[in-house]
């Protein structure tokens, strides 16, 4: 099966502007987790534009308008939208979706309904918290799915996966889920397992996505770069990001640039490993020669 074309990424420009306000929405008291989606969609995709956020945000409306007002208990609430998603709307996911790079992208998500499964249970969330329901999100190892009921009462908690159109989930079911995609089962009295994702780690989560998406194409470098550059703007992040974007500055040839960022990672670990800080600012001598 031929792998579609990602889409084409949003100019310097376009992508400076974009990522001013995915920072300042990251550093919000209360981030916005559908804004800042729709605004890694326009850093991803040079077409989609103002207008475009507007369509995404008044196409969750339409969608938490179709649900019933107070259908009941987290199992009913949780069953009217996979009801109204699943079915009547036809959102779920299938193994080529993890090829698509749209998968990953908010918007695309909306008009294909295809997805991975986080952003389809950001679609799932967000709609039906629109709606009022006791909703959230899941990061379960592996594969995110959704909670419905009280987040501080996991066992009272009903679980569903927006990915099998909302395929409701008993707890053998979710353990059977996170079993085959890591290998490892969770540990069902450990409630972190099932805690409330909060909307960073979500972003976080999508991040990843898209750059192991790259990783596996190296003609998609572009991808990668943007995808970092993103992670780097966010509050808190792994320090290791920052080395990780200057190598891939080097390797597409912008050796100045890397060559900076490799003086930054070096001067952020110097504290803990001097010895990792020289070999670090070794390379970047080494990317400034090739300027010559």
């Amino acid at each position: 099966m031929l792998t579609p074309d990602p889409p084409v990424p949003a100019g310097p420009e376009q992508r400076a502007r974009w990522a001013a306000r995915f920072a300042a929405e990251a550093r919000a008291e209360r981030p916005d987790l559908v804004m800042l989606c729709l605004l890694i969609g326009a850093v991803a995709d040079g077409s989609f534009d103002e207008a475009g956020m507007d369509e995404a945000q008044m196409e969750l409306d339409r969608l938490a308008g179709r649900l019933p007002y107070r259908p009941g208990g987290p199992r009913e609430w949780a069953e009217a939208v996979r009801r109204l998603l699943g079915e009547a709307e036809g959102f779920g996911g299938a193994e080529a979706d993890y090829r698509d790079l749209r998968s990953s992208l908010l918007h695309e998500v909306l008009r294909r309904r295809r997805g991975l499964p986080i952003l389809l249970s950001v679609v799932w969330t967000e709609v039906a918290r629109r709606a009022g329901a006791p909703v959230h999100g899941v990061a379960l190892p592996g594969h995110f799915v959704v909670g419905f009921g009280p987040a501080d009462a996991p066992a009272r908690q009903v679980l569903v996966d927006p990915f099998a159109g909302g395929r409701l989930l008993t707890g053998a079911d979710a353990e059977l889920l996170v079993l085959e995609t890591t290998g490892t089962a969770p540990d069902p009295a450990d409630p972190s397992v099932y805690a409330p994702a909060r909307p960073l780690e979500v972003v976080v989560r999508i991040l990843n996505n898209v750059r192991a998406w790259a990783a596996a194409r190296p003609e998609q470098s572009a991808t990668a770069l943007w995808a970092l550059e993103l992670s780097l703007l966010l509050p808190s992040r792994p320090a290791n990001l920052r080395y990780e974007y200057a190598q891939l500055l080097v390797a597409r040839g912008e050796f100045m640039a890397g060559a900076e960022e490799l003086e930054v990672y070096a001067d952020v670990v110097e504290a803990v490993d001097e010895e990792l800080a020289e070999r670090v600012r070794g390379q970047a001598r080494s990317a400034r020669a090739r300027l010559n």
